[in-house]
């Protein structure tokens, strides 16, 4: 049986990074974990290929050689996972589709074959014993959440790695918390299921023989679900396993209460890790007690980061606007909290309600649902009708946009991050792309940018005042590009 596994391409966000990726020559973010771990699921007698479409293109050759084409997507690569289908099916070739797109809409996607939803730990052997007999359903689909202590090493080998900046591994799946927007809940539960340490050692043992040096991503949608056992267990097991090595700094997602926890932080910082996304949100309490995100009440959130900053952790954030709780100067206090925290890469999106989450239910019985879920919560678009009015919301919106990534503000926020970062001490080995990356930003940013005189003062201000950090400086530098690109896609 020939496999060939297929990837859609994301479209320009935020969050693709395609126009920093440039500067490094690199063709996307990070390869498709989920694909390569249902990879590893099947029999290795069959042969097996992928491609990322963000990376690589589909050639007639590619569908002429398979058997059957496997798909995965998030929901905001719905329309690429449209136009992959329609040409399998054109190709004359048996489509088996899973993830969270589909696992949450694959009722519109009629001309799927076979549909492998929810956890493939639970739903992919059903449908291979099928499939076997000539048996195969249409659907495939389990309440439970399984156990992944069986899960296997993703099956790397199939991606070319040097296509990508980042390498993604998942320990933990689930999150304690309730927030009524998040649809992690209902598709993987409140109860964090994790890996074991062995487990996530074997991964990154089999990424360090493939020649792997960079980042890796801790994908979980929150890593410090279970503390307990990521201090008594996964971290000092990383730290163990970092000695004599070089290189592969970690990143991840947790909450902010991550902050509470000084020795969690030492350990995390001990074992590599250099980077978390937060979910910040909101400034607004009231619009944190609406959406149910309790462990951000009652902080000062600001200092909460800064705690994160100090300890060692660059901090990324995610911020909503368009609560019910929302009033017109919710905007400005986005931009002044961010600008303040000094959180660099600041996310900020339309409330949206995905299908499956509380919102979502609350919206509908209020009447006030409209549209599809886009999945991407930086395209400007809402899925509900918020209750400040959409032109309003959008209006304010731009306006963060347009004042968070101007120059004169992006940079200033980068200095104040610098000012307040103390730095793990990886040591991360140089390559050429990385020289020929500064090169690249002194030509594009510094010489030709609009930005070139704040371009120019953060070169020197950290190349005299935090040298350690210059490498980071020019990264952010870099960042501010690709925001601004993309700002401009979205708001102009």
């Amino acid at each position: 049986m020939k496999i060939l596994f297929v990837y859609p391409e994301f479209p320009d966000t935020f969050w693709s990074f395609k126009h920093a990726l440039k500067f490094v020559k690199k063709k996307a973010g990070a390869p498709p974990l989920g694909l390569l771990t249902v990879a590893a699921m099947l029999p290795p007698g069959w042969e097996k290929r992928l491609i990322d479409l963000n990376a690589a293109d589909l050639t007639n050759e590619h569908l002429d050689w398979a058997d059957i084409v496997f798909i995965s997507a998030m929901v905001v690569q719905r329309e690429s996972a449209r136009a992959i289908i329609e040409r399998c099916k054109q190709a004359g070739k048996k489509v088996v589709a899973g993830g969270p797109l589909f696992t949450m809409e694959y009722e519109q996607f009629p001309a799927v074959d076979h549909f492998v939803l929810n956890e493939a730990e639970e739903t992919l052997a059903p449908f291979l014993m099928d499939l076997e007999r000539g048996q195969a359903k249409r659907v495939y689909t389990s309440t439970k959440f399984p156990d992944i202590h069986q899960t296997p090493v993703p099956l790397w080998q199939l991606a070319n790695l040097s296509h990508y900046d980042t390498i993604p591994v998942q320990f933990s799946r689930g999150c304690p918390f309730n927030c009524d927007f998040c649809n992690v809940t209902s598709l993987l539960g409140h109860r964090p299921r994790t890996k074991t340490s062995a487990q996530i050692i074997a991964e990154l043992d089999s990424l360090y023989a493939l020649g792997w040096r960079k980042s890796i991503f801790f994908v979980d949608d929150n890593f410090i679900g279970n503390k307990k056992q990521i201090k008594d267990e996964l971290l000092p097991a990383l730290i163990e396993w970092r000695k004599g090595k070089n290189g592969m700094s970690f990143n991840t997602e947790a909450s902010i209460n991550l902050a509470d926890d000084p020795e969690l932080l030492r350990l995390m910082v001990a074992a590599g890790f250099d980077t978390v996304f937060v979910g910040i949100e909101t400034p607004n309490e009231d619009s944190l007690t609406e959406c149910s995100k309790s462990q951000n009440k009652g902080r000062d959130l600001v200092e909460s980061v800064k705690q994160l900053q100090r300890a060692g952790l660059q901090v990324q954030g995610g911020f909503i606007v368009g609560f019910d709780n929302d009033s017109y100067s919710i905007f400005q206090q986005q931009i002044d909290f961010i600008q303040k925290s000094g959180i660099v890469t600041a996310m900020v999106g339309l409330l949206q309600a995905p299908l499956g989450t509380r919102l979502y239910e609350r919206m509908q019985k209020e009447g006030r649902l409209v549209d599809e879920f886009s999945g991407d919560n930086v395209d400007g678009t809402t899925n509900i009708i918020p209750r400040m009015g959409l032109e309003p919301l959008r209006e304010g919106y731009r306006k963060i946009l347009n004042q968070i990534y101007a120059p004169r503000l992006y940079y200033e926020r980068v200095r104040t991050f610098l000012r307040e970062y103390k730095p793990p001490r990886i040591s991360v080995p140089w390559e050429p792309q990385y020289i020929m990356a500064l090169w690249r930003s002194i030509y594009q940013l510094g010489i030709h940018g609009v930005e070139r005189t704040q371009y120019w003062r953060l070169f020197f201000w950290t190349l005299f005042r935090r040298p350690r950090l210059f490498p980071l400086a020019i990264t952010f530098a870099i960042y501010g590009f690709h925001f601004r690109q993309v700002t401009e896609l979205h708001v102009d």
